[in-house]
């Protein structure tokens, strides 16, 4: 078994990178942007390529106090990646799940991902529901965004995927498990759906029910390590979310369509993920 320092050091920098870019999104989510004018259509490629920009910008972007958290978050990754070998051959001992893994695993595609994209953009259009509309081209944006930087990112890691033999878990070794991209595009859409209905509880657990399943299952299909899908994950919610904070457009309010605002609202759930504070799990608020 080959193991070389030197590829696992230059690792942990693009894990450092992802965890960085990760951080920087959960603080501009209260940065207040300017509502946009132009139709989103108008301005779809262009907030491409300012998104991109942000994404591949975030570590400069860095200052002294989010060591405290950033250098913490970077070792517990790479001790997770430490362990990948055992889950991984653990985990292919056991055959009977790959079937369903390899079903669910279709949600997270880019074709079954866009395909929901696309769904909600033609029911906005058809129906003249701003919102639907919305969702349709912001998770269309996340999806064209998460594919370019998991992309990128497979293609400077090259980390071999759990039935590439002796070679398997190694990085810059010619593969691209990591990140899971299909964990990462699931998880923009999903993300970026959830926030446009928050008041829509349902919606939310389908939407993030559905990613989170999609992330398991490349794990149990034998097709990623737990921490591909993990970074896939985080890096897919990051991109989501930034994706929603930055170009949502203010004015939609809550409409008699989307439903009364005082019955949707009593149940309220909400994924916690702040590495500054330490912080993931799942928020869960009652209003009566």
């Amino acid at each position: 078994m080959r193991r070389n320092r030197s590829s696992q050091c230059l690792f942990g920098m693009m894990s450092l990178i992802v965890v960085l870019f990760s951080g920087f999104v959960v603080r501009a989510q209260t940065t207040p942007l300017p509502s946009p004018t132009p139709p989103l259509e108008r301005e779809f490629f262009k907030n491409i390529l300012s998104d991109q920009k942000a994404i591949w910008t975030a570590p400069l972007r860095l200052q002294r106090r989010d060591s405290k958290w950033a250098i913490p978050s970077g070792i517990g990754f790479m001790a997770l990646v430490t362990t990948d070998r055992i889950t991984g051959d653990e985990m292919a001992k056991f055959d009977r799940q790959l079937k369903i893994s390899r079903i669910v695993s279709h949600a997270g595609s880019v074709y079954g991902a866009g395909a929901v994209s696309g769904a909600f953009y033609l029911f906005g259009r058809t129906r003249n529901n701003d919102r639907a509309r919305e969702t349709g081209l912001l998770s269309a944006e996340a999806l064209v965004d998460s594919v370019i930087v998991e992309s990128a990112l497979k293609g400077i890691t090259q980390r071999a995927r759990p039935s590439a033999g002796r070679e398997r878990s190694e990085f810059f070794d010619g593969g691209n498990s990591f990140p899971s991209g299909h964990s990462t595009q699931a998880w923009a859409v999903a993300t970026v759906i959830a926030n446009e209905y928050q008041h829509r509880h349902a919606i939310q657990l389908i939407a993030y029910g559905t990613a989170a399943a999609v992330s398991v299952a490349r794990f149990t299909g034998n097709k990623h390590y737990l921490s591909d899908t993990i970074a896939g994950s985080a890096l897919g919610y990051a991109i989501g979310k930034y994706v929603y904070t930055s170009h949502h457009r203010k004015s939609l309010g809550l409409s008699d369509e989307d439903g009364p605002v005082a019955e949707s609202r009593r149940l309220a759930i909400t994924p916690r993920f702040s590495l500054r504070d330490r912080m993931y799990g799942v928020s869960f608020r009652w209003s009566f």
